[in-house]
């Protein structure tokens, strides 16, 4: 026979693995110092610049 499963406690569970990946997240995100947070500013507008000058622009089209 199959034994009787509380749904409400996997769904806790869920919720709990669920909230503990999120706060890993943005300890990543947010926990960064001032110089972590420049230096990635400046690396994304140099790769978008880079980006932005290989682009080809067709100037004969209206």
């Amino acid at each position: 026979m199959v034994d009787v499963v509380s749904l409400n406690q996997f769904r806790k569970a869920k919720t709990r693995s669920d909230k503990a990946t999120k706060a890993e997240n943005n300890r990543i995100k947010f926990g960064r110092s001032k110089a972590e947070k420049a230096k990635d500013a400046k690396d994304l507008a140099a790769q978008k610049r880079a980006l932005d000058g290989k682009q080809i622009v067709d100037k004969t089209d209206p």
